[in-house]
């Protein structure tokens, strides 16, 4: 069971904060464009690149926000809402951090939390705003035996 599995079954409350740090590939990007058919060639083509004014390829913004659903899967955390705000390119290769806090918990376990990633360079390139349901007593029951 990972840290983040551990804490969630013994209760989560508003001011717990998650790290995640993770590598972005080309391999990452070319996994990833198959599955929504996102074929934007700023994720393929230099010369498009070039003329976008970026210095390289950049990754899917939506792939390096997906970091905070390996945060809420292992929590079991049912979203009902992501909100994004994509400040930087993430470039092949860079390195992402990604600080999420439980902004808030209510006694029905609904939850709102604020993440903000930066890069190896410690720029901001990508806030988000997560809404939802954490798991209750019974449910972190049954991720502890899973």
């Amino acid at each position: 069971m990972n840290q983040i599995r551990r804490r969630t079954v013994a209760g989560l409350n508003a001011g717990d904060t998650f790290t995640l740090t993770r590598t972005f590939t080309e391999k990452d990007v070319d996994a990833f464009t198959e599955v929504p058919r996102d074929h934007n060639p700023i994720h393929s083509s230099k010369r498009f690149v070039e003329l976008k004014g970026f210095s390289d390829r950049i990754c899917h913004g939506l792939l390096v926000g997906g970091m905070i659903t390996e945060m809420g899967g292992q929590m079991g955390w049912l979203a009902s809402g992501m909100n994004f705000r994509f400040l930087k390119p993430v470039y092949f290769n860079d390195t992402i951090t990604c600080h999420c806090t439980l902004t808030t918990v209510d006694e029905k376990n609904r939850a709102e939390a604020k993440a903000v990633f930066t890069n190896q360079h410690h720029e901001i390139v990508l806030e988000a705003s997560l809404f939802g349901v954490l798991p209750n007593a019974r449910e972190r029951r049954v991720l502890q035996d899973l």
